[in-house]
């Protein structure tokens, strides 16, 4: 039972304004560090983000900028199995962020507790990081980046005893998920393969059936690159 919870909050509307950062690091089964980072995203602050977490520009003053945050933050995050509340908003973060500093992206596994909870508790009208915590009774400041973080860990915690897996891979596994991955030059979302699509009956040939036109181009799973096509929409607001 050993991950790290992350949760980022953005100044704007950009994935590239990153200005919080709770990180909080599971080690069989119990929480064993934490840790939580105010940054300075070097970017304007808008009114709707800041009724969201409440962190203004003069809070971030004399803040490190991601840049400087960064050798702090890889070795916490390389290698390991990394679990966010609708990950593909905190992993885009991560990505523009190191993007936009030109860095290198980090090798490890990640997952969404927001995508297993839908899986497996269909039952909830909603799988918002709030509603599931409050389902599971886990106490929470919503759009407080550590105590997010908390709640993602502590969901994936509760997901895994009530799937009976120690291990958080197999029980994405179990739920028909492939862990994301992030790696030197791109990544790979944290999805459900896609369903095979199933065979239609051949149609028998007949004496007027006209010749065929060119074989439609096949596709296949690839890797994405670094830039990919997200928008700068600031999906968590509704996470």
């Amino acid at each position: 039972m050993n991950f790290t919870a992350i949760d980022f909050e953005t100044a704007n509307s950009s994935r590239s304004s990153a200005c919080a950062l709770g990180l909080v690091q599971v080690r069989e089964g119990a929480v064993s560090a934490e840790h939580v980072w105010l940054i300075d995203p070097q970017q304007r602050f808008d009114g709707m983000n800041i009724a969201i977490h409440g962190i203004t520009p003069s809070m971030v003053e004399g803040k490190p900028t991601f840049d400087e945050l960064w050798p702090t933050l890889e070795p916490l995050l390389q290698g390991e199995v990394v679990v966010a509340h609708n990950a593909a908003f905190d992993m885009s973060v991560l990505r523009y962020c190191l993007d936009r500093s030109a860095f290198s992206y980090p090798d490890f596994q990640y997952m969404c507790t927001y995508l297993l909870g839908k899986k497996m508790l269909q039952e909830l009208p909603s799988h918002k990081l709030n509603v599931m915590s409050q389902y599971f009774g886990i106490s929470l400041k919503h759009h407080d980046a550590l105590d997010d973080a908390r709640a993602a860990a502590a969901i994936l915690l509760k997901l895994m005893e009530r799937g009976q897996h120690t291990d958080p891979l197999h029980l994405a596994g179990s739920q028909g998920y492939k862990a994301g991955t992030m790696y030197a030059g791109g990544y790979t979302p944290f999805k459900s393969p896609p369903k095979k699509a199933a065979k239609k009956p051949s149609a028998k040939k007949s004496a007027t059936t006209k010749p065929s036109g060119a074989p439609g181009l096949s596709s296949s799973s690839v890797s994405l690159g670094r830039k990919d096509f997200g928008g700068s929409s600031n999906f968590s607001n509704f996470f």
